[in-house]
This record gives C-alpha cells, sequence and structure tokens, in this order.
C-alpha cells in the first residue's frame, strides 16, 4: 500500500472506531508499518486540517472527530441491505477483498439509528447456499495474487491443472476475469502458448506475483470469439 492510500485508509480506519481511540501501535500493526511512520502520517494529516486528536494514558491514542469528517452522503437501509447482499453475493470473486473494504466504508458514514434499521431489514434476507460438493468446489475464492495483479497490471505465475489432470507452469499476463453464476474464469496472455488462454480459477493450484509489469492488453485484444451477446459488462451506473 502507497503512503497515499494509507493516509486515506488510516482516517477511514480511525472514522469506523471513533470515538474510541486506536494506538499508534495497533495502527502500525493494522497497516504493516512501524509506528513512527504511523505517527508521521498522522501529522501530515493533522497538518492537511483532518481533526484528529490525541487522547493520553494508558487506554488513549488517536481518535477522530466523526461528525466532522463525515462525506455529504447517506445511505439509506434498503440501500445498505442491498450493498450488503451484493457484497455476500461477491464472496468469492476477483474483488472480494474490496467488497470487504467497502461495506466498512458504508458502515463508517452511518448514523446508528440507520445501521440498526439496516440491521433489521438483513435479518429478514437469506441467501442460498450450494449444497452441491462439485457446485461449492467450482467457486473457490480468486486469489488476492490474482486480483491486485490485474489492477496493477503484473506477470503472473501459474502452477495450473487442466480438465485431464495434468500440472503446468507458465507465465501469464492478467488481463480480464469472466464470471458466471457457478465459476470465475481468468483471461490472459500465456507467454510459454504465445498466445491468448483462460484459466478456471478453482484449477489453478499456486500462483506468484513476479512484480514484473506486463505489457497493455485489453479484453478485446485477446480475440476469444466470445458472442457480446452472451457477455455483460458491468456498468457503475444504476
Amino acid at each position: 500500500m502507497n503512503r497515499t492510500d494509507r493516509l486515506y485508509a488510516l482516517v477511514e480506519e480511525l472514522r469506523a472506531t471513533a470515538p474510541r481511540p486506536r494506538s499508534a501501535r495497533a495502527l502500525a500493526e493494522r497497516f504493516e508499518v512501524s509506528a513512527r511512520t504511523i505517527e508521521r502520517d498522522i501529522l501530515a494529516l493533522q497538518e492537511s486540517g483532518v481533526p484528529i486528536y490525541a487522547e493520553t494514558g494508558r487506554l488513549g491514542g488517536y481518535t477522530i472527530d466523526r461528525g466532522a469528517t463525515l462525506p455529504p452522503l447517506n445511505f439509506t437501509a434498503p440501500e445498505m441491505a442491498a450493498i450488503a447482499v451484493a457484497l455476500a453475493r461477491a464472496e468469492n470473486g476477483p474483488f472480494a477483498a474490496a467488497t470487504h473494504s467497502a461495506l466498512r466504508k458504508v458502515q463508517a458514514v452511518a448514523s446508528a439509528a440507520r445501521t440498526e434499521e439496516a440491521d433489521e431489514l438483513m435479518d429478514r434476507v437469506r441467501l442460498v447456499t450450494m449444497g452441491n460438493p462439485a457446485l461449492s468446489a467450482s467457486t473457490a475464492p480468486v486469489p488476492l495474487a490474482v486480483q491486485n495483479a490485474i489492477t496493477a497490471r503484473q506477470v503472473l505465475r501459474l502452477r495450473y491443472r487442466d480438465r485431464t489432470g495434468a500440472e503446468t507452469e507458465r507465465e501469464v499476463e492478467p488481463v480480464a476475469f469472466i464470471g458466471s453464476p457457478t465459476q470465475w474464469y481468468l483471461m490472459t496472455w500465456c507467454r510459454m502458448r504465445q498466445g491468448p488462454r483462460v484459466f478456471r480459477m478453482d484449477r489453478i493450484r499456486s500462483v506468484v506475483a513476479t512484480g514484473e509489469p506486463a505489457p497493455h492488453r485489453s479484453y478485446a485484444d485477446l480475440d476469444f470469439d466470445i458472442p457480446d451477446a452472451v457477455l455483460r459488462r458491468p456498468d457503475l451506473v444504476g
């Protein structure tokens, strides 16, 4: 996590736990940096006008004026419930880690009364899980390394088992995800085959991010010859 992202995440973390203070040591463990780094980050935020205060004592630490930092955005209880359901459905998807972060942000900006109302609504919602072991296995979580590599455009080293049980190790340039109701696929440019290849996520035995930047390729560049009518591009606009 770079410093800019960490500064934003620090504010969100303090806002989510306010008015309870968080110690520099606890924050350092949360963000996997030193306590001194956290102290420098807090100072930078304070100098930029973020209302973060230090509380002394054995149980002291840093806290934020939550009311003064709430963004001009409010979620209704049905909206919060809808987001929670959507995130639950995406639990094994390529952005699972990001969905948890998004839900924390929703909770951080909501009032206690609104959260209680949403919780009562969620008590009337149930999601059906797959009872078939074969179907359950097909919805294996997408590894975090794969999620990050798509965003960062980095080469991955995969150990993959095909439908016959044969295993190969290869370097791929991740390009896109395709999701069905029961499966996620990784669309790549395979360096071993020197062409586009699709990998079922549940057949990837191990994955390592090499850190090597991958050439810029789009889904259209791979030319998988899948009819447009079969696939739907998610839209950020509701």
